[in-house]
């Protein structure tokens, strides 16, 4: 059985940095990180395939890695100069098959609550 379980979000000044967590468990060849902003749709920010190579959007290029710790069974999105724009809940994603750098919602089947993260001062 899949179950995602993110982490870390909170209130964080602009200028700041957060590392958020996604606890995986069961069998995923590809996890990624989306996120749902009040602007816009969810968006695709990077992605991690088993073999450890990893997809970021050019949008998200600069201040966001994408990682993992195979022995904690966990992904980690690190984001840095936080702004305001970045407000919105954060989900990780995962699935079995497909490309892993196609970061398009639709093809994850797997996801977790979301966790909120809030820039402001």
């Amino acid at each position: 059985q899949v179950q995602l379980v993110e982490s870390g979000g909170g209130p964080v000044q602009p200028g700041g940095s957060l590392r958020l967590s996604c606890a995986a468990t069961g069998d995923l060849t590809c996890i990624a990180w989306f996120r749902q902003t009040p602007r816009k749709e969810r968006e695709g920010l990077a992605s991690i395939g088993n073999s450890g190579w990893t997809t970021v959007a050019e949008y998200a290029k600069g201040r966001f890695t994408i990682s993992r710790d195979h022995a904690e069974n966990t992904v980690y999105l690190e984001i840095n100069s936080l702004k305001p724009e970045d407000t919105g809940i954060y989900y990780c994603a995962g699935k079995r098959l497909g490309n892993c750098g196609y970061l398009v919602a639709g093809t994850f089947d797997y996801w977790g609550q979301g966790t909120q993260v809030t820039v402001s001062s």
